[in-house]
């Protein structure tokens, strides 16, 4: 786990006085430094969608086979800005010359936070759970690094593309952007962890869509998982 002089207790900094709402949020800090998975609902206007979120740190091959078998969408790595300015890693629709990449407009934000794809370069094919659980926890360790100031050799450990989806926070987190990636890295800085989170989408089978917040709530209380707000967290976050 990493220091970072900005983390601050919820009850701190929320303003919310609904109880209910800051448990949620202490559960889900609390979640977060043992290393366990969170669920988040991010807002109905924005991109309606519940996401499983992980600490980096506390990903093994059974979080992968959970993300991929029990919530379906994309396995992807969110690392703090400064990390990824630290290792010179662009936004996806810069690094690419092609005309897909053109500025063109999302319905639900500004812009998207994708950014390269990784490997591991001691996994093989890279997309078993064995091979996606060692590319996440060394991506967790070389967001620590970068956050300590420690040297850390990320193009000699990594290789592109890959089976990982790399996303970058904006620099002001919940200040500037509300999505999955700066809820997940304001909630690592909040339980005091690498500033790296594993965020993967809730769909349903039947329909195809994402998950209804109802039903994602329901299977986190069978699996015992804390299920929290994006505007609580927000609220007591940001």
């Amino acid at each position: 786990m990493t220091h970072t002089d900005h983390a601050a207790t919820p009850t701190e900094k929320s303003t919310d006085g609904d109880a209910s709402a800051l448990d949620s949020v202490d559960a889900a800090v609390a979640a977060f430094a043992r290393g366990d998975p969170v669920c988040i609902h991010d807002a109905a206007d924005r991109e309606g969608e519940t996401d499983v979120v992980y600490p980096a740190s506390g990903v093994d091959a059974a979080a992968v086979r959970r993300m991929r078998n029990d919530a379906g969408g994309l396995v992807c790595v969110a690392l703090a800005d400064d990390v990824a300015e630290a290792y010179d890693l662009p936004f996806a629709q810069d690094a690419v010359d092609h005309a897909l990449t053109a500025d063109h407009d999302l319905d639900y934000d500004d812009r998207s936070s994708f950014s390269l794809t990784v490997n591991h370069v001691d996994t093989f094919t890279g997309i078993t759970d064995d091979d996606r659980a060692l590319t996440i926890t060394r991506l967790a360790d070389a967001a620590a690094s970068a956050r300590n100031g420690d040297a850390f050799d990320f193009a000699g450990e990594f290789r592109a593309p890959g089976h990982v989806h790399l996303l970058r926070a904006a620099p002001d987190l919940l200040a500037q952007r509300e999505g999955h990636t700066e809820l997940g890295i304001a909630l690592a800085d909040a339980a005091d962890v690498e500033p790296a989170v594993v965020v993967c989408e809730m769909l349903d089978d039947a329909t195809g869509g994402a998950t209804a917040p109802t039903d994602a709530r329901a299977y986190a209380d069978r699996e015992g998982i804390p299920y929290v707000e994006g505007s609580d967290l927000i609220a007591a976050l940001r």
